[in-house]
Protein backbone atom coordinates (compact mmCIF):
# COMPACT_ATOMS: atom_id res chain seq x y z
CA UNK A 1 0.00 0.00 0.00
CA UNK A 2 3.13 2.36 0.44
CA UNK A 3 4.57 2.06 -2.70
CA UNK A 4 0.89 2.26 -4.30
CA UNK A 5 0.40 5.43 -2.56
CA UNK A 6 4.15 6.83 -3.27
CA UNK A 7 3.22 6.19 -7.08
CA UNK A 8 0.14 7.48 -7.13
CA UNK A 9 0.61 10.84 -5.30
CA UNK A 10 4.33 11.68 -7.01
CA UNK A 11 2.51 10.98 -10.56
CA UNK A 12 -0.22 13.36 -9.96
CA UNK A 13 1.83 15.69 -7.87
CA UNK A 14 4.21 15.79 -10.82
CA UNK A 15 1.00 16.51 -13.46
CA UNK A 16 -0.89 19.02 -11.03
CA UNK A 17 2.46 20.84 -10.74
CA UNK A 18 4.26 21.19 -13.60
CA UNK A 19 3.11 24.45 -14.38
CA UNK A 20 4.65 25.65 -11.19
CA UNK A 21 7.95 23.30 -11.73
CA UNK A 22 8.69 24.97 -14.95
CA UNK A 23 8.30 28.27 -13.77
CA UNK A 24 10.71 27.58 -10.71
CA UNK A 25 13.13 25.81 -13.29
CA UNK A 26 12.96 29.37 -15.24
CA UNK A 27 13.60 31.57 -12.44
CA UNK A 28 16.42 29.38 -11.14
CA UNK A 29 17.80 29.38 -14.81
CA UNK A 30 17.39 33.13 -14.38
CA UNK A 31 18.62 34.12 -11.23
CA UNK A 32 21.45 31.16 -10.63
CA UNK A 33 22.19 30.11 -14.16
CA UNK A 34 22.88 26.28 -14.96
CA UNK A 35 22.68 23.42 -13.56
CA UNK A 36 19.15 23.83 -12.74
CA UNK A 37 19.35 20.80 -10.71
CA UNK A 38 21.71 19.99 -7.32
CA UNK A 39 22.20 16.22 -7.54
CA UNK A 40 23.84 14.49 -4.85
CA UNK A 41 24.52 11.18 -4.03
CA UNK A 42 22.74 10.37 -0.26
CA UNK A 43 21.93 7.30 1.20
CA UNK A 44 18.53 5.09 0.66
CA UNK A 45 17.19 1.87 1.49
CA UNK A 46 20.04 -0.02 3.42
CA UNK A 47 22.37 2.86 2.95
CA UNK A 48 22.81 2.35 -1.02
CA UNK A 49 23.65 4.97 -2.77
CA UNK A 50 20.79 7.64 -5.00
CA UNK A 51 21.00 10.64 -6.58
CA UNK A 52 18.99 12.87 -4.86
CA UNK A 53 17.22 15.78 -6.94
CA UNK A 54 16.54 19.63 -6.05
CA UNK A 55 16.47 23.15 -7.51
CA UNK A 56 19.55 24.52 -6.98
CA UNK A 57 19.24 27.25 -4.09
CA UNK A 58 22.84 28.74 -4.32
CA UNK A 59 24.84 30.45 -6.39
CA UNK A 60 28.58 29.15 -7.44
CA UNK A 61 30.49 32.24 -5.73
CA UNK A 62 34.03 31.50 -5.66
CA UNK A 63 36.78 33.46 -3.60
CA UNK A 64 40.16 34.94 -4.92
CA UNK A 65 41.47 31.72 -4.87
CA UNK A 66 38.56 29.71 -7.33
CA UNK A 67 37.30 27.94 -4.04
CA UNK A 68 33.57 28.22 -3.64
CA UNK A 69 32.53 30.10 -0.33
CA UNK A 70 30.38 28.70 2.11
CA UNK A 71 26.61 27.66 1.82
CA UNK A 72 25.75 30.74 4.08
CA UNK A 73 27.52 32.76 1.62
CA UNK A 74 26.37 31.14 -1.28
CA UNK A 75 22.45 30.88 -0.53
CA UNK A 76 20.36 33.97 -2.24
CA UNK A 77 17.74 35.54 -1.39
CA UNK A 78 15.86 33.70 -3.82
CA UNK A 79 17.08 30.54 -2.79
CA UNK A 80 16.20 31.22 1.45
CA UNK A 81 12.75 32.05 -0.46
CA UNK A 82 12.80 28.71 -2.69
CA UNK A 83 13.43 26.31 0.85
CA UNK A 84 11.26 29.10 2.95
CA UNK A 85 8.20 27.38 1.04
CA UNK A 86 9.66 23.86 0.29
CA UNK A 87 9.41 24.69 -3.38
CA UNK A 88 13.65 23.21 -3.94
CA UNK A 89 11.97 20.11 -2.81
CA UNK A 90 9.95 19.58 -5.80
CA UNK A 91 12.15 17.76 -7.66
CA UNK A 92 12.42 14.71 -5.02
CA UNK A 93 8.86 13.76 -6.49
CA UNK A 94 10.87 12.08 -9.51
CA UNK A 95 12.99 10.48 -6.73
CA UNK A 96 9.52 8.77 -5.61
CA UNK A 97 8.53 7.70 -8.88
CA UNK A 98 11.81 6.13 -9.34
CA UNK A 99 11.70 4.37 -5.67
CA UNK A 100 14.89 6.25 -4.70
CA UNK A 101 12.42 7.60 -1.91
CA UNK A 102 8.95 7.33 -0.54
CA UNK A 103 6.98 10.38 1.01
CA UNK A 104 7.36 9.73 4.16
CA UNK A 105 10.58 8.33 6.55
CA UNK A 106 13.76 9.14 7.70
CA UNK A 107 15.35 12.08 5.74
CA UNK A 108 18.56 10.98 3.39
CA UNK A 109 21.35 12.65 4.94
CA UNK A 110 24.99 12.56 3.51
CA UNK A 111 26.86 9.46 2.31
CA UNK A 112 29.89 10.63 4.70
CA UNK A 113 27.58 9.75 7.98
CA UNK A 114 27.15 6.16 7.50
CA UNK A 115 29.85 4.69 9.29
CA UNK A 116 29.05 7.46 11.90
CA UNK A 117 26.19 6.03 13.00
CA UNK A 118 26.14 3.62 15.66
CA UNK A 119 23.83 0.65 15.79
CA UNK A 120 20.46 1.95 16.84
CA UNK A 121 21.12 4.74 14.59
CA UNK A 122 22.00 2.96 11.72
CA UNK A 123 18.10 1.13 12.08
CA UNK A 124 16.67 4.24 10.64
CA UNK A 125 18.12 3.22 7.28
CA UNK A 126 15.88 0.04 7.16
CA UNK A 127 13.07 1.61 5.84
CA UNK A 128 13.63 3.81 2.54
CA UNK A 129 13.92 7.54 3.38
CA UNK A 130 11.16 10.31 2.77
CA UNK A 131 10.57 13.57 1.43
CA UNK A 132 9.51 14.14 5.25
CA UNK A 133 9.60 12.43 8.47
CA UNK A 134 8.49 12.08 11.94
CA UNK A 135 11.84 14.04 12.86
CA UNK A 136 10.74 16.67 10.74
CA UNK A 137 7.31 17.48 12.22
CA UNK A 138 9.09 16.76 15.64
CA UNK A 139 11.48 19.58 16.25
CA UNK A 140 13.86 19.26 13.11
CA UNK A 141 16.47 21.66 13.59
CA UNK A 142 15.47 22.14 17.10
CA UNK A 143 16.43 19.08 18.73
CA UNK A 144 19.64 17.33 18.52
CA UNK A 145 21.27 15.00 16.21
CA UNK A 146 21.02 12.29 18.56
CA UNK A 147 17.12 13.31 19.72
CA UNK A 148 16.94 13.40 15.26
CA UNK A 149 17.74 9.81 15.03
CA UNK A 150 15.22 8.81 17.79
CA UNK A 151 12.60 9.89 16.21
CA UNK A 152 13.99 8.28 12.96
CA UNK A 153 13.81 4.81 14.36
CA UNK A 154 10.98 5.33 16.15
CA UNK A 155 9.54 5.47 13.03
CA UNK A 156 10.83 2.65 12.17
CA UNK A 157 9.48 0.54 15.10
CA UNK A 158 6.54 1.83 14.66
CA UNK A 159 5.16 2.68 11.35
CA UNK A 160 2.33 2.43 9.79
CA UNK A 161 -0.18 3.91 7.02
CA UNK A 162 -2.26 6.06 9.52
CA UNK A 163 1.23 7.63 10.84
CA UNK A 164 2.35 8.42 7.09
CA UNK A 165 -1.09 10.58 6.94
CA UNK A 166 -0.26 11.97 9.92
CA UNK A 167 2.89 13.21 9.30
CA UNK A 168 2.04 14.20 5.80
CA UNK A 169 -0.27 16.21 7.49
CA UNK A 170 1.83 18.15 9.93
CA UNK A 171 4.48 18.35 6.95
CA UNK A 172 2.01 20.43 5.24
CA UNK A 173 0.65 22.45 8.08
CA UNK A 174 4.83 23.66 8.64
CA UNK A 175 5.05 24.17 4.95
CA UNK A 176 1.47 26.87 4.92
CA UNK A 177 2.81 28.39 8.13
CA UNK A 178 6.70 28.75 6.12
CA UNK A 179 8.31 27.05 8.84
CA UNK A 180 11.21 25.53 6.28
CA UNK A 181 10.55 21.43 7.10
CA UNK A 182 12.59 20.09 4.71
CA UNK A 183 15.29 22.53 4.43
CA UNK A 184 18.72 19.81 4.18
CA UNK A 185 19.65 19.41 8.10
CA UNK A 186 23.57 19.47 7.24
CA UNK A 187 22.80 23.44 5.84
CA UNK A 188 21.23 24.29 8.92
CA UNK A 189 22.96 22.02 11.66
CA UNK A 190 26.28 21.64 13.01
CA UNK A 191 27.60 18.05 10.97
CA UNK A 192 27.21 15.06 12.42
CA UNK A 193 30.26 13.79 13.80
CA UNK A 194 29.36 10.49 15.30
CA UNK A 195 28.25 9.96 18.96
CA UNK A 196 29.91 10.02 22.49
CA UNK A 197 29.03 9.28 26.01
CA UNK A 198 28.95 11.65 28.82
CA UNK A 199 27.74 11.21 32.38
CA UNK A 200 25.54 8.96 31.20
CA UNK A 201 24.28 11.26 28.18
CA UNK A 202 24.94 10.82 24.44
CA UNK A 203 26.59 13.80 22.86
CA UNK A 204 27.47 15.10 19.51
CA UNK A 205 31.18 15.21 19.07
Amino acid sequence: MKRAFDIIISFFGLVFLTPVIIIIAILVKFKLGTPILFKQQRPGLNGTPFNLYKFRSMSNKKDSKGILLTDIQRLTSFGKWLRKFSLDELPQLINVLKGDLSLVGPRPLLMEYLPLYNNEQAKRHLVKPGITGWAQVNGRNAITWEEKFELDVWYVNHQTFLLDMKILGLTLIKVVKSEGIDQDEQNTMIPFKGTTKQNGKSLSQ
